[in-house]
């Protein structure tokens, strides 16, 4: 089954999960922790990507943050292939480091960004790597310990995170420590990082009794919002899409890009959608396939179509750009 699109647009909300391949470690030391950081904090200033909470994890990170005019799969591209690079250099190995697609999920900020700063700050404690919360206020790999003013940085939003728990920073800090301490006692949340419409509505009875009440739940696997959310989102998205294939613009710019791509690649465009692997089509139609998918978000069965392959034939160019991407 082909991947999804990304929901993305400049200014989303997204909580973002990656993972090690095969759940391999991603840090070795302090010095990889200090790296991976300084990586993200520098990326987020230059791309105007706010982030809001993190947690830096032995095998894996989340990060909640806002998208910026360069968009999220570019942002995570950039911060990923870099990083790769210097970890793979410093330990003297190759291959990929990270799992091929991390995983992000658009959020409803006025209902979950409480909840999913806490959740993302509790990891460490979850995970055993601090014993207490006392431990988490002054832990260097987590962003809580930026909002309780132990730690200094310039690329966490910190204030703006701090202004949903108070008008004064006092306030505010100990409201949000109070909520972190109610916190720890829950647990594991599958219900923030889980799947579409449990995850939406909190859990399989409040499901159950929604669709008792309301008849059908619409929910997505990339949206964490309830049913009303996910309309606007996905309405949005569409939209976009029908402008992109429209007729006058979208889809004359999409041919024309195309013909361009062919042409600087001197192969016949008749050549490319015939499936042909002659020569330099391959090379050329894998270019096209990924600026059809990143920069203009296109769906890879649209573009099979539009390049007369198969979709798992696009999913192959793109799980290898990915990969390479990584190393």
């Amino acid at each position: 089954m082909p991947r999804q699109a990304r929901l993305d647009a400049p200014g989303t909300l997204h909580h973002v999960i990656l993972r090690g391949i095969e759940r391999r470690r991603i840090v070795d030391d302090d010095k990889d922790r200090k790296n991976f950081v300084s990586r993200l904090g520098n990326l987020a200033q230059e791309t105007d990507t706010k982030i809001y909470a993190w947690s830096l994890m032995t095998n894996h990170v989340h990060l909640l943050l806002r998208s910026g005019p360069l968009g999220l799969p570019k942002f995570m591209r950039r911060f990923l292939t870099g990083y790769a690079v210097s970890y793979n250099l410093r330990h003297l190995r190759h291959g990929h480091l990270f799992q091929n697609r991390y995983h992000s999920i658009v959020c409803d900020e006025d209902v979950y960004f409480r909840e999913l700063v806490r959740y993302i700050h509790l990891n460490p404690l979850r995970a055993h790597l601090v014993d207490r919360l006392s431990e988490l206020d002054c832990y260097p790999w987590c962003g809580h310990a930026v909002l309780m003013g132990r730690i200094k940085n310039d690329w966490q939003d910190r204030d703006h995170v701090l202004s949903w728990f108070g008008k004064k920073e006092g306030e505010a800090r100990r409201v949000y420590r109070k909520y972190m301490k109610e916190g720890a006692a829950q647990g594991r949340r599958p219900e923030l990082v889980g799947g579409g419409m449990v995850r939406s509505y909190g859990g399989w009875s409040a499901v159950l009794s929604l669709r008792r009440s309301e008849g059908n739940l619409l929910a997505d696997q990339r949206i964490l919002g309830a049913g009303d959310f996910v309309e606007k989102v996905l309405s949005e998205t569409e939209g976009s899409l029908r402008r992109r294939f429209s007729p006058v613009g979208g889809r004359n710019e999409i041919e024309a890009m195309i013909g361009e791509e062919c042409e600087k690649g001197k192969i016949e465009l008749k050549e490319l959608r015939m499936g042909s692997r002659r020569g330099e089509i391959p090379r050329v139609r894998s270019e096209i396939a990924q600026r059809l998918v990143r920069e203009i978000g296109i769906p890879l069965a649209e573009v099979a179509r539009l390049l007369g392959v198969s979709t798992s034939a696009i999913s192959k160019i793109m799980r290898r750009s990915t990969q390479g991407s990584n190393e």
